[in-house]
């Protein structure tokens, strides 16, 4: 039996992988794609020391789970730079770039989802524990990265089909993006977003019953 402290510690060490790998995938399509930035600065590699943020991938984390009692755990990693205007086609590659980060978290949720699903891991033992962890914190991380608000991805994906004279009133709103985060949490609006696509998920992929 871990302790609340344990478990907030494997948490965070699960989040810092995953947002890695969600940074890094920004880069490796951005790369593909036709910006090699990521590649250039140093960011394309699994380690996290290149990619922590002191406050987004620790101190943010952490006080998240210690204000909402292990209910909610958030952070980020430094962003991957991306020249958009590199890319063969900036408008369309925005988008394929910004859905790369959330769709690896998804790969891996399923990925470890599978051996659950399966049975080869009983959810009781530290093993089925832990992939669950893993599981629940990269739906999160993809679906809330998904919310169109700057900077956030979804934003970029929102700017990849509006129309070009909304774009300038979408990214003005990026200064205020960590505020308006908040607020989403404050109201309860994250859960709502976020309560029945993790259960979705859980139920149908996992395999577990509610």
């Amino acid at each position: 039996m871990i302790s609340n402290f344990e478990g907030m510690i494997i948490s965070i060490l699960i989040l810092v992988f995953s947002v890695v790998v969600h940074e890094v995938s920004h880069g490796i399509i951005a790369e593909k794609l036709g910006d090699s930035t990521a590649r250039l600065a140093g960011r394309l590699t699994l380690n996290p020391l290149p990619h922590l943020d002191p406050f987004g991938s620790i101190l943010l984390p952490a006080f998240l789970w210690i204000a909402t009692a292990g209910q909610i755990i958030l952070g980020s990693a430094k962003p991957v730079p991306v020249n958009f205007a590199n890319l063969r086609h900036p408008k369309r590659d925005m988008v394929l770039v910004s859905l790369a980060g959330p769709g690896s978290n998804f790969l891996l949720a399923i990925v470890c989802a599978l051996p659950l699903r399966f049975g080869l891991f009983n959810l009781s033992s530290l093993g089925g524990q832990f992939l669950l962890q893993v599981v629940i914190i990269n739906v999160v991380l993809g679906v809330f990265n998904l919310i169109p608000i700057p900077p956030l991805d979804g934003s970029k994906v929102l700017a990849g089909v509006l129309n070009e004279k909304y774009l300038p009133w979408l990214f003005s709103l990026e200064r205020w993006g960590f505020v308006l985060i908040i607020v989403f949490l404050y109201l309860g609006l994250l859960n709502a977003i976020l309560l029945p696509i993790i259960t979705f998920f859980l139920k149908y992929v996992v395999g577990l019953s509610f």
